[in-house]
């Protein structure tokens, strides 16, 4: 990728990130653009965990926001101009990966949002060896410290996160799920469109 195409691409994902962060309104540049959308990964929960992460995720993010279904980013931007090396990848990784245990111990605060942490070496370290395979692909965001979580609110007042924070963590009763694939998405600017889905070994 020449300088000047990866520097027009930084600056869309960079732009992505401040809308879906609820900083900036989508720009209709951003889907004309003749640079390939970003993609981002996911990971495929079983049903009923999804069930319960996302009756969560409805009730109280934002609607005017909440353009998204529950989920754990696991990279927030892979360049759109490498699709089929990484898909290829994927396919390979995600074939040979059995289903993930996952464990949701907690409610964290973000400050402005509430989310459920999730636990599970074995996500971490299929991230791992995601993210080596991937080096030159991955933007700031995506070379950070992984913290797998689902976002069940957020870009809210601080005392309205609180008080949701608050009231989760007084009931909140541990509970585990499974990981059973990984879910590749391309961002369309506020939305995400789902392209793929690479399950695990069953």
């Amino acid at each position: 990728m020449n300088e000047n195409l990866f520097a027009e691409l930084l600056e869309s994902v960079r732009e992505g990130g401040a809308i879906l962060r609820g900083e900036k309104e989508p720009s209709r540049a951003i889907a004309d653009s003749a640079l390939p959308l970003p993609f981002i990964l996911t990971l495929q929960f079983d049903a009923t965990t999804f069930a319960r992460l996302d009756a969560l995720r409805q009730a109280h993010f934002p609607p005017e926001r909440n353009f998204l279904p529950a989920h754990i980013t696991l990279f927030h931007a892979l360049p759109g101009d490498q699709e089929v090396a990484f898909r290829q990848t994927l396919q390979t990784i995600s074939a040979a990966t059995p289903i993930i245990p996952l464990a949701f111990p907690s409610v964290r605060s973000l400050g402005r949002g509430v989310a459920i942490t999730v636990a599970s070496p074995a996500l971490l370290a299929l991230r791992q060896q995601l993210a080596t395979t991937w080096p030159e692909w991955l933007g700031a965001q995506d070379r950070q410290r992984f913290q797998p979580h689902v976002t069940v609110q957020n870009k809210v007042t601080t005392e309205a996160a609180r008080q949701l924070y608050e009231q989760l963590a007084a009931s909140w009763q541990p509970v585990a799920g499974r990981g059973e694939g990984l879910l590749l998405w391309r961002y369309r600017g506020g939305p995400w469109e789902q392209v793929m889905t690479f399950p695990f070994q069953s």
